[in-house]
């Protein structure tokens, strides 16, 4: 399954749910969730400056964004033109939409801006850095489209979910903003408020997980591995070693806890009980499928174990890393440049190689599906040392065999005088 397929099925997943909460409630469908705010396929040539050759139409920002900040985690210069055609994406008012083929001319309202496109370009350049007006006022436009009760709908209307909060918490913290400061201006709430609302109680099936929406479940995983995270203050790549949780201690939810770092360890709870059978989280069934069977989710199990990791529930991030290693290259390569970058995630959070991940080199291959990465410093250095000897070997060299050359010719000049006496 390709990411820009992923993406226009959990586009129908959110619009589906939505209209049957609506029917349920007797509300209109949320402009997030809605299926008209699908941004059409794009028809134009994809540009240089494109990780990945899929239709961008759904998710051309979200895995430019992502490719870029997998490949600065590895230690590489993304290329000049790839941050360029991300930056080029952006709306005069700061807000990111999905993708927009156009870019000569300013954003009108037919374009949509997207919360989770725009946090995720925040992240990513801020990491590759020199973009410091373009993430000003991304963080501004975030800030402006906040909901009373503290978070972000995927576009700006809708209700506040537990993903779209979650990607935007990781861009504040990314851009020095403090999210708990970051305060709705009717009602005061903070992001951290309102991921608290996206919590479930003990007991059942999915106790402890963080719901997409409290009257929209949806993937229970997915919200679930993103709440986790954001409620450490984490970004999509969090830094190995990062565990600021309560360690590998018992996964049974905690029905005492009220907090968020109470609510943030139940949820790291479910993921561990969710993933310590198989090692992976299953795809929820999709509505109208003909094939709803579930089967691995190995997007959301990258999430998963940046979460346990960020928990700090090494053991199973471990287990499910190790599963990843094992399963997930031939879907990495369907999928493109998204996937990579979130399984560089998951082995940078867990401990694990993302160079040998089971025997794929998943930096080289990131960056098989995009610009050639600007030369390193070192890269450069050891160039212009290697070039700088060279230099220094050839020039003895070149005398040497200068003057062999006129001795050469010295001496077969007395050879023929003499050949020439003799004759005489």
């Amino acid at each position: 399954m390709t990411t820009a397929t992923t993406a226009r099925r959990t586009a129908v997943r959110r619009a589906a749910a939505a209209l049957a909460v609506s029917a349920v409630f007797g509300v209109a469908a949320a402009p997030a969730a809605s299926a008209s705010t699908t941004p059409p396929p794009s028809a134009a040539p994809l540009p240089s400056g494109l990780f990945g050759t899929s239709d961008p139409a759904y998710d051309g920002v979200w895995r430019q964004s992502l490719a870029l900040l997998a490949q600065d985690t590895a230690g590489l210069t993304p290329a000049g033109k790839a941050v360029d055609w991300l930056t080029a994406q952006q709306c005069a008012d700061g807000a990111f939409p999905s993708y927009r083929a156009d870019v000569s001319g300013p954003c009108d309202a037919k374009v949509l801006r997207d919360s989770n496109a725009t946090a995720a370009a925040v992240q990513a350049l801020t990491a590759t850095g020199g973009r410091e007006q373009a993430v000003t006022k991304a963080v501004g436009w975030l800030k402006s489209v906040q909901n009373a009760d503290g978070g972000w709908s995927y576009n700006p209307g809708g209700a506040s979910d537990a993903n779209s909060t979650s990607v935007v918490i990781g861009a504040l913290v990314a851009a020095g903003a403090k999210p708990e400061a970051v305060t709705s201006a009717k009602g005061g709430k903070s992001p951290y408020d309102a991921l608290l609302t996206f919590a479930r109680p003990c007991g059942g099936a999915d106790g402890g997980a963080f719901v997409y929406q409290p009257q929209m479940p949806g993937a229970i995983g997915d919200s679930t591995a993103a709440a986790v995270t954001a409620a450490h203050g984490r970004g999509l790549a969090p830094e190995a070693g990062a565990a600021t949780g309560a360690g590998t201690a018992a996964a049974a939810c905690d029905k005492a806890a009220k907090d968020l770092k109470g609510a943030a360890g139940n949820g790291a709870a479910y993921l561990t009980a969710a993933t310590a059978k198989s090692g992976h989280l299953l795809t929820a069934p999709m509505p109208g499928a003909e094939d709803s069977a579930p089967k691995p989710d190995f997007g959301n199990t990258a999430d998963a174990v940046v979460a346990l990791a960020v928990q700090g529930r090494t053991e199973q991030a471990r287990k499910s890393l190790t599963w990843l290693e094992g399963n997930a290259a031939a879907w990495a390569k369907q999928s493109g440049p998204a996937a990579y970058a979130q399984l560089i995630f998951a082995a940078r959070a867990a401990g694990g190689d993302p160079k040998d991940f089971g025997g794929t080199d998943l930096v080289a291959a990131l960056t098989a599906t995009g610009p050639t990465p600007e030369p390193s410093a070192s890269a450069s250095a050891d160039k212009n040392d290697k070039k700088k000897e060279e230099k220094k070997d050839s020039g003895p060299n070149m005398w040497w065999i200068v003057g062999a050359f006129f001795a050469a010719s010295a001496g077969a000049g007395f050879l023929l005088s003499g050949r020439r006496k003799s004759r005489s």
